[in-house]
């Protein structure tokens, strides 16, 4: 059945940075909706983000478009360009290889919820915009911007 029972999809915390890159995104939760429906051209992930967390560090995708939907709460928007409040049913989306590094922060008092649209590229490598950290797709792991892995990668 192509229904997806949402509350049987794993919840996973955190983001899998090497610390102390981690700790911002400690407390977030994420569900692999695409992955529990079985696609495999794009991702889906139904995202929990709690006051005072980040979804991520600061990143923009190679090969990667990436989309945000808000379902539920405000969160700030922080990219090349400033910073914008998204409020449920605001979205944006962020095209592969603009450069334009982004991320979210949950600055309100009550825990935000979105969807994150993205494709699967292999050839994708993602790139922090504010610290020394890079991650192919290919494999996952965590780099130097010189190429160098992160102790444990």
């Amino acid at each position: 059945m192509p229904k997806i029972d949402v509350a049987a999809v794993p919840l996973r915390k955190g983001s899998g940075y090497p610390a102390p890159f981690d700790l911002p995104c400690g407390d977030r939760t994420r569900q692999r909706l695409g992955d529990a429906g079985g696609l495999s051209d794009f991702g889906i992930n139904l995202m929990q983000l709690p006051p005072g967390n980040w979804s991520s560090q600061r990143h923009w995708h190679s090969h990667e478009d990436e989309f945000i939907y808000i379902l539920q709460g405000e969160l700030t928007l922080v990219e090349d360009h400033g910073e914008t409040v998204l409020r449920a049913g605001d979205c944006a989306a962020f095209p592969k290889g603009s450069g334009n590094g982004h991320h979210m922060i949950n600055r309100s008092s009550a825990t935000a919820i979105y969807l994150e649209v993205g494709s699967r590229s292999p050839n994708d490598l993602i790139t922090c915009s504010d610290i020394d950290m890079m991650s192919p797709a290919s494999d996952g792991r965590f780099l130097h911007k010189d190429g160098t892995p992160y102790p444990d990668q």
